[in-house]
């Protein structure tokens, strides 16, 4: 063979092995969730503030992010973890680690703590980055993978994550003001991207991914690629139809703190070895009703144990009964949405329906604490849940809404996040 063909040889092989590598990536599953029965209570907390997003500040020694949760088992499981960066859309973009990291891209989950008087045993743990072992070189999305030493394949759980350069600064606002009603039943959500101190960017047009989430939900984020307009650095989107959104109402809560009487929310305690039971009071829909403000969390929970001081180790798991009271729907399903459920439609937070009590009905294994949560009705066929039959749509309901700005340079083969912002509703 000649050294020409040689050449055409070796070029086609290393394109195959380019696009190889291209659909191994995309083929991974990159959702935040846990994979295995045995594991429960899965947080992300950046900063140590259990308000904030789960985004930290590239290159800050001071920024942090922490990674914990449990599993039903008496004794210690030895497990590993890994970074994956992904892009915008939270697909996996075949990086190597020495592109996005300073060292290995494998530790070991050594900090762990056994429970402490509670009927169900169970092992905690904790993942804090970065550390003396991972350190991050690059901004962009991160899913960290959790896995067992004995069975590296074998995920257990994952958690998604941002690391932000903070270059570009980020100002919105929300209003119940919108292009197709006012004051009913959306909101809509505008926004400034200021570029001054990010560099690089050399066609807001073409180089940058804007992503909009609304309290944290995963199936109805909008992606915004092209700005409305550019005025000097600033890059703006406003009036488009992609930042109107539902406005679902306050999210429902409850408190299990104690086991020896009923918190907000609860109707009834029992016990039934080895557990305790806690029966909510039946829901019913909020649809059709005038709205009522709450408090809210957004759709988060909180260990909490009211004799404790340390819940993320005393704290106990209690059966939890959820009962939604309503005709049953034809051609839709209605699921658990909150950060506990992991803001997903999975067979755990789906409600199934018991034509004897007339309820939708679901019960779930939960640390004790304080939860949000809401009723979504997703129709048979769609990825997308609906607020509007179960919990009605208010313009006055108070949302936190998370922007994030991300930027693909020319030539460079990753997003990079160079801005993240929050805003909630204040009427």
């Amino acid at each position: 063979m000649d050294f020409k063909s040689r050449i055409k040889r070796v070029g086609v092989t290393s394109v195959c092995i380019v696009l190889c590598m291209t659909a191994l990536a995309e083929s991974v599953d990159t959702s935040q969730g846990i994979f295995e029965p045995s594991f429960r209570t899965l947080q992300v907390i950046a900063e140590g503030d259990e308000f904030a997003q789960p985004i930290i500040a590239l290159g800050d020694p001071a920024s942090h992010l922490t990674v914990s949760f449990d599993e039903i088992a008496d004794d210690r499981r030895f497990m590993r973890y890994e970074l994956i960066h992904c892009d915008a859309l939270w697909q996996p973009e075949g990086l190597v680690a020495s592109e996005f990291l300073d060292g290995f891209n494998e530790g070991i989950v050594e900090d762990y703590e056994h429970s402490r008087a509670t009927l169900v045993q169970y092992v905690h743990y904790t993942i804090t980055i970065p550390n003396r072992e991972i350190t991050i070189t690059e901004s962009g999305n991160y899913v960290l993978r959790v896995y067992d030493e004995a069975d590296p394949d074998r995920t257990l759980l994952q958690a998604r994550f941002g690391v932000c350069d903070y270059t570009a600064g980020v100002h919105a606002g929300v209003s119940p003001l919108t292009d197709i009603d006012a004051n009913r039943n959306h909101q809509q959500v505008s926004l400034t991207v200021d570029l001054q101190h990010a560099t690089g960017v050399d066609d807001p047009f073409n180089d940058l991914k804007i992503i909009v989430s609304q309290d944290g939900r995963h199936d109805n984020e909008v992606l915004l690629t092209t700005p409305q307009r550019v005025l000097g650095s600033n890059v703006i989107y406003e009036h488009l139809r992609q930042l109107i959104f539902p406005a679902g109402n306050e999210y429902r809560r409850f408190e299990t703190v104690s086991t020896t009487y009923p918190g907000i929310g609860v109707d009834a305690i029992t016990f039934d070895s080895p557990i305790y039971n806690m029966r909510l009071f039946t829901d019913t829909p909020r649809a059709g009703r005038l709205y009522t403000y709450d408090s809210t969390q957004h759709g988060r929970f909180f260990i909490r144990q009211s004799s404790s001081s340390r819940p993320d180790t005393e704290a106990d798991y209690v059966m939890t009964h959820f009962a939604l009271e309503m005709p049953e729907l034809p051609d839709a399903d209605i699921f658990l949405d909150g950060d506990f459920t992991g803001r997903s439609f999975s067979p755990l937070s789906r409600m199934v329906y018991n034509h004897a009590t007339g309820c939708y009905e679901q019960s779930l294994m939960l640390k004790q604490g304080a939860y949000n949560y809401q009723y979504l009705t997703v129709p048979h066929g769609s990825e997308k849940g609906l607020t509007a039959p179960v919990e009605g749509d208010f313009s006055q309901t108070t949302n936190e809404y998370t922007i994030r700005v991300y930027h693909r340079p020319r030539g460079s083969r990753f997003d990079r996040l160079i801005g993240a912002g929050t805003v909630s509703t204040a009427y």
